[in-house]
């Protein structure tokens, strides 16, 4: 029986295979789905923001993509996954305000957490497979831990595979 395992903003989770992994509301934060090809353990983190080390109050790993991302591969390896074959998928990073000329730093969150995301997994060597990002809609995705497939759902786009 297949469960479907919810995963919260600023938060992460990890499965075996027949299970789902879900996120909603992916606006300017990014889904990261880390998989294991050969076990099908798989996990995904629902980072808000690119960088613990700019804010004080960060002891929630999952909130950050520098720790999350970490925190995410070390739970999949203790389940059993295999270091060598993990590879991601993510998604989100929307620019969902604009407000005049305002673009800040502030205003391109989205975009700094896809840029920290690449960042840490192109670190930790794990290979992209396909991504969804950017733009200025909200996604909600479903990885499925079986075929390795992300569903990505927003409102006024039809669904996505990658």
């Amino acid at each position: 029986m297949c469960e479907t395992i919810k995963v919260g903003m600023a938060d992460l989770n990890v499965c075996k295979e027949p299970d789902q992994l879900i996120t909603l509301g992916l606006g300017s934060c990014v889904g990261i789905v880390l998989y294991d090809t050969s076990t099908k353990i798989s996990g995904m983190v629902h980072v808000m923001l690119p960088d613990s080390t700019k804010i004080k109050n960060n002891e929630n790993k999952a909130k950050f993509a520098d720790t999350g991302i970490q925190e995410l591969l070390n739970n999949m390896l203790e389940l059993g996954a295999m270091r060598s074959k993990i590879v991601a998928k993510i998604a989100g990073g929307a620019h969902m305000f604009t407000f005049g000329a305002c673009t800040g730093e502030f205003m391109q969150v989205g975009e700094r957490n896809v840029a920290a995301a690449k960042e840490i997994l192109n670190s930790l060597k794990i290979d992209i497979l396909a991504e969804d990002t950017g733009l200025n809609y909200g996604r909600t995705i479903v990885f499925d831990s079986v075929s390795g497939m992300l569903k990505i759902k927003a409102i006024g786009q039809e669904d996505k595979y990658i």
